[in-house]
């Protein structure tokens, strides 16, 4: 495919859901920004879409470092002279410890890596999207399911990830005099490397351990490259991929 002449920056897209989600745009003709920690992740990644032979840059990037961030968005820009669509997903979490055992340096790994990486990119995208002709575009934030409710033992992921929904709000806001929409997808349980432990067991709400089912990762890419192909004037605000079958929905 040539492409279709729309640039997008997938962040954490080195694995796992950010892989899919640059692969599936990649699929659909964008030329993809891949950025996240490891280099090597990030070419494999544009290695594995090579075959549809649209343009790609990996950088990689610490994405809490604000100066690491705007050389990121200095690069895309020199590149691509434009961009139309940021998903801000990368993210990590703190070991699933009791909430006092946490220690301050996960606290602040958490907040970076998922609240301070989202809302860098995010600046860094209204200084392109407002002064680009055609003016604006989209961001797409990663809430999680943990935006919704918490799991036991995930204060951090999961005050960061209530945090990202009011992002999610201020930014469609604020964004709106620059014609930049943007819109959240939370996600549950997408099998990844990171979900491998549902189908042994993980902790519940009432402190049993139960396997829980999981959903193909192309569920979510599809969902964004459908959030993606919206004109401007129309907005997904918020949207929830999950496994059917997941306990989210029950009493704890």
């Amino acid at each position: 495919m040539n492409g279709n002449g729309k640039i997008a920056m997938i962040t954490g897209a080195g694995s796992g859901i950010g892989r899919s989600v640059a692969l599936a745009m990649m699929k659909e003709g964008y030329s993809v920004v891949l950025a996240g920690r490891r280099q090597d992740a990030l070419d494999e990644t544009a290695t594995l879409g090579a075959s549809y032979g649209v343009p790609t840059l990996a950088v990689s990037t610490d994405l809490a470092d604000p100066i690491a961030v705007h050389r990121l968005f200095e690069k895309t820009k020199e590149r691509f002279g434009r961009l139309d669509i940021l998903f801000n997903n990368a993210g990590t979490n703190a070991p699933p410890i009791n909430l006092e055992d946490i220690t301050f340096e996960q606290w602040q790994t958490v907040l970076g890596a998922n609240l301070t990486a989202a809302f860098l990119c995010t600046q860094e995208t209204f200084k392109i999207m407002k002064d680009q002709n055609p003016r604006g575009g989209r961001i797409i934030n990663n809430g999680s399911i943990s935006a919704q409710t918490p799991r036991p033992n995930s204060a951090p992921y999961t005050a960061t990830k209530h945090a990202i929904t009011g992002l999610t709000k201020s930014t469609s806001l604020d964004g709106r005099k620059y014609d930049i929409a943007c819109g959240q997808i939370d996600i549950g349980n997408a099998a990844t490397n990171m979900t491998q432990k549902m189908s042994t067991g993980v902790l519940q709400a009432n402190l049993t351990v139960a396997a829980e089912p999981t959903m193909d990762v192309s569920n979510v890419a599809s969902a964004v490259v459908f959030m993606s192909s919206l004109p401007l004037d129309a907005n997904v605000s918020t949207i929830t991929v999950m496994a059917t079958k997941m306990p989210l929905a029950g009493r704890g």
